[in-house]
């Protein structure tokens, strides 16, 4: 996920509170890991779990055509999902 120190030549600054950066600190000291480390990492994860959606990926005919085959199908009925958005959840107001 990150890549060897070596391979670092871009560099990024960052303003924040002095409250903000002692809790970073924490965090870092927590996990055994330098500020810079630590910042770095939970904004690759971050920007990771945000990305898949937005990711292109590419397959091979036969792959494509059944991609495109699922999308075009007609939705599917969902008995237990039916019945799942018709019961009472345990967050509407008691009645």
């Amino acid at each position: 996920m990150i890549e060897a120190r070596t391979n670092r030549t871009e560099k990024l600054d960052l303003r924040l509170t002095k409250s903000a950066k002692q809790t970073l600190q924490a965090a870092a000291t927590a996990a055994s890991k330098s500020l810079s480390e630590f910042v770095l990492e939970t904004a690759l994860c971050e920007a990771e779990a945000r990305l898949p959606d937005r990711t292109v990926f590419h397959l091979d005919t036969e792959r494509w055509e059944a991609f495109v085959a699922a999308l075009d199908a007609p939705p599917r009925r969902a008995p237990r999902l039916e019945r799942l958005f018709w019961e009472p959840s345990v967050f509407d107001p008691k009645q």
